[in-house]
């Protein structure tokens, strides 16, 4: 059945999103535009006692700095709005009913102490944590075991209840996953599941099978810890007559530590020092800021590169993709079924290969910030350009910028004297004093006229030019860094080379 190609991200606003969520957005929607389709973000705030305040906005200013912007969305809008599934609320409950009604379903009245009880009294050591499953729902209190008039009553009493999905017994569930083939859960294997809480809002069991028919889903890719669940959602479609409607289900490999032992977290992050949200995230609780690639340094172009190369390659050994090039060559056969380790490392080559692959036009807005962050207001965009463009093949992450070009915009904050004296005499003395002079007459201040005078001193004084470059770098940028010493002299100018040379000696003689 062909049918047009719609694709979901559904994040629920709980707080930064992660850099494997990310990539469930790029992956979703490479294939969406592929295919000539739509990709849709709908928010999954089912679990209001999880919601965080301001993260909803932060997933789509992530998807904005990303070049990932949803087709229709809670702020897009689109033709099967609303995009929030608590804004959907009324609709669960009658899909749920009609699961109850035609026995796939059944309402349960335990509370949360019966629960409890529960987990202690059915524990042993086959079984260290019951679940409300097959064999003890006929032990529980529910519409299995209490008879139609009790059930009738508790309902008009509106005593709190859940609905669960009733597991067949003894029963295979299969699917085919487009990057691990044909998949099979035993139902024995799989717990009665709450689809519609006690709130009357459902859970995302019973909310991403309904709102994935309503909204014409084709596809659904997803991280594998979903995979799981995937039984419940298939007999879902089944049980609610939508199988011919079901989408074709792809669940995406998880992001490894980077000694691949375990699915790497925000804690991981922290602990060996590289950010693992996006952009930076603000809890409004705790008011704890976690770092995210943006404010690192990263472009979005190399962040997106990179998370492609997450689990995925077009089946040669090139690494470097813009996102254009993406949609044209990316295809779910070559979704690796393993996980992918994640390499800092890497990730900051693919940051300082975009560096170098794109112009200073589209370096210049980041690069500005970055030297406005550290205190240097940019006033000529003219030097600036130039800056980038002498640069940016040194830099790796955008405030290497400041490191590597402060320089050209203020007097070096500091030289490193330790690094000239040891061979410092009185004829390299004689000579920078003798250049100061003949810098000052020159009438030319190009690169190449600043070099040949610089040699020509040097072969009159007798002395190696190469002995005095990095005595010369150290007096113009502080220290052993830097493009060409005269391409530095050329664009800082003849008054500010002279003066630096100039406070240098005086450093040298105190």
């Amino acid at each position: 059945m062909n049918r047009k190609v719609r694709v979901r991200f559904a994040p629920s606003p709980t707080g930064g999103l992660h850099l494997g969520g990310v990539r469930t957005v790029l992956f979703n929607y490479l294939f969406a535009k592929q295919n000539g389709g739509d990709f849709i973000v709908r928010i999954e705030d089912t679990d209001q006692g999880r919601f965080v305040t301001g993260a909803e906005e932060y997933i789509f200013n992530t998807l904005k700095w990303c070049g990932l912007e949803p087709d229709e969305s809670p702020i897009h809008g689109g033709p099967f709005a609303p995009y929030r599934q608590s804004e959907r609320k009324a609709g669960y409950r009658r899909y749920a009913e009609q699961l109850v009604k035609e026995g796939y379903a059944y309402y349960a009245f335990d509370t949360p102490a019966d629960l409890d009880a529960m987990r202690i009294q059915f524990k042993s050591a086959e079984n260290p944590s019951p679940q409300y499953n097959q064999n003890i729902r006929e032990k529980m209190k529910n519409s299995l075991t209490l008879n139609a008039a009790d059930v009738s009553k508790l309902l008009a009493e509106h005593v709190p209840h859940v609905v669960r999905i009733k597991m067949p017994l003894n029963e295979t569930v299969s699917f085919t996953d487009m990057i691990r083939g044909e998949v099979s859960f035993h139902t024995s294997q799989v717990d009665d599941k709450v689809l519609l809480k006690a709130d009357g809002m459902p859970t995302y069991h019973l909310a991403v099978v309904v709102d994935d028919y309503l909204m014409k889903i084709s596809h659904a890719f997803r991280g594998e810890e979903w995979l799981p669940s995937a039984p419940v959602h298939v007999l879902l479609w089944k049980y609610l007559g939508w199988e011919a409607d079901m989408p074709q289900w792809a669940h995406l490999p998880l992001i490894l530590k980077p000694d691949g032992n375990g699915k790497l977290s925000k804690r991981d992050g922290d602990r060996l020092g590289f950010p693992v949200f996006a952009m930076n995230w603000t809890d409004p609780a705790t008011h704890e800021t976690t770092t995210g690639f943006k404010e690192k340094g990263f472009l979005p172009e190399a962040f997106v590169n990179l998370l492609a190369m997450l689990g995925w390659n077009d089946g040669t050994d090139r690494e470097i993709f813009s996102l254009p090039e993406l949609i044209e060559k990316f295809s779910m056969e070559r979704v690796h079924k393993g996980g992918a380790k994640f390499d800092y490392e890497k990730a900051k080559w693919y940051n300082h290969e975009w560096i170098r692959k794109l112009g200073v036009k589209s370096l210049e807005f980041g690069v500005r910030s970055e030297f406005e962050k550290a205190g240097i207001q940019i006033t000529d965009g003219v030097l600036l350009g130039k800056v980038i463009g002498l640069v940016k093949d040194r830099c790796t992450l955008l405030p290497d910028f400041v490191q590597q070009g402060a320089f050209f915009f203020q007097s070096p904050g500091s030289i490193d004297i330790d690094a000239v004296k040891p061979k410092w005499d009185d004829d390299r003395n004689m000579f920078f004093t003798e250049l100061i002079r003949a810098y000052a007459l020159s009438t030319l201040w190009e690169t190449h006229d600043l070099e040949k005078e610089f040699k020509e001193l040097a072969a009159a004084n007798q002395l190696k030019p190469g002995d005095l470059m990095l005595p010369f770098r150290i007096m113009l940028v502080g220290g052993k860094f830097g493009p060409g010493v005269f391409d530095i002299a050329a664009i800082i100018g003849k008054e500010e080379t002279i003066q630096r040379i100039k406070h240098t000696l005086q450093l040298l003689q105190l």
